[in-house]
C-alpha cells in the first residue's frame, strides 16, 4: 500500500473513534479513560512478557491471583528496573522469588491471629 491509501485508512478509522466518542456526551469521556487504561495495561503486560521468562510470568500471575498489590509492586519494581537498564535479558523465576522476598522483608507484618488450643485430657482413670 502506498501512503496516501494508508493515510485514508487512517482518517477513516479516527472518524469513526470520533464518531463513538462525540455522540456519548459525559459517558464518551468515561469510555476515552478506559480505552487509555486498557491500553496502558496491555503495554504493561506486553512490557512483562518480554522482562520476565515463562515460568517467572506464570508464578507472578499466580500471585496476583492472591496478593495483588504484592504482585503490583513487583510489576512496578521490574518496570523501573528495565527503565533504568538495570536487567539485561530475561528475569527467570529464582531472580522473581529473591525479589518477593525483600519485598516482603519490607512489608509490615499484620495481625496475626493464633488459636491456643487447650489440650483437655480425658483421663479414664480418674473416675
Amino acid at each position: 500500500m502506498d501512503d496516501a491509501g494508508l493515510d485514508a485508512i487512517r482518517q477513516k478509522r479516527m472518524a469513526e473513534m470520533q464518531a463513538q466518542g462525540g455522540g456519548g456526551g459525559a459517558g464518551g469521556g468515561a469510555g476515552e479513560q478506559a480505552e487509555k487504561q486498557a491500553r496502558q495495561q496491555e503495554m504493561k503486560n506486553n512490557l512483562l512478557t518480554a522482562i520476565l521468562d515463562q515460568k517467572a510470568r506464570a508464578r507472578l500471575n499466580t500471585i496476583a491471583q492472591v496478593k495483588p498489590e504484592r504482585a503490583q509492586k513487583v510489576e512496578m519494581m521490574l518496570i523501573n528496573m528495565h527503565q533504568r537498564r538495570q536487567i539485561m535479558g530475561q528475569v527467570g523465576e529464582a531472580e522473581l522469588i529473591k525479589m518477593l522476598e525483600e519485598i516482603s522483608k519490607t512489608e509490615p507484618k499484620g495481625s496475626k491471629v493464633n488459636f491456643d488450643r487447650r489440650r483437655v485430657t480425658l483421663d479414664s482413670d480418674s473416675d
